[in-house]
């Protein structure tokens, strides 16, 4: 028996890159109640450490720790708890962008599923400091077609730094 997977088309690249560009802007401009329409119930939302080992072509993923490991609950408190006074962490609140780039979209089985890898760059500015905090890595998604609607129902981001230079975590990727 022969598996065929679902075809990528310009439309659909339009559309799911679309997506990530929405994800961008919501993010950039603190719509967080937004951002989270663009999730699916069942989301996995994972960022594991970035482990320094030696040789060539070893997987330098930690596998028993994470910054992130999330679901949409989760994620749905730490929003709430942002919109509250006790999130002193974003008051006053940061300026950041969201730089998404090298899209590539891949089929899978499930007709109304793709697999989405992007690279990202992450910057943010506090208050009046000069000091400017980045994140980079990879972004591995899994995108889903629900009611008509691409959503976001994982995403496991792999950050090229092994040393993370942001003051906190509370960003979102």
């Amino acid at each position: 028996m022969t598996t065929v997977k679902n075809q990528v088309t310009p439309e659909l690249y339009l559309e799911i890159t679309s997506l990530l560009n929405e994800e961008a802007y919501y993010l950039d401009n603190g719509m967080y109640k937004e951002w989270l329409d663009l999730l699916t119930e069942d989301l996995s939302y994972q960022m594991p450490l970035r482990e320094t080992v030696e040789g060539v072509g070893v997987n330098n993923l930690a596998t028993d720790i994470d910054f992130y490991h999330e679901t949409k609950m989760s994620l749905t408190t730490r929003v709430n708890r942002l919109y509250t006074k006790s999130a002193w962490v974003e008051n006053p609140a940061t300026r950041q962008r969201h730089f998404v780039t090298n899209i590539m979209i891949e089929g899978t089985l499930n007709p109304d599923e793709y697999k989405v890898r992007s690279y990202f760059l992450f910057q943010r500015s506090r208050g009046s400091h000069h000091e400017i905090e980045q994140l980079f890595g990879e972004r591995n998604d899994i995108i889903r077609k629900i009611d008509n609607k691409w959503k976001i129902t994982k995403r496991f981001i792999k950050p090229d730094q092994a040393v993370i230079t942001t003051m906190n975590m509370s960003m979102f990727l």
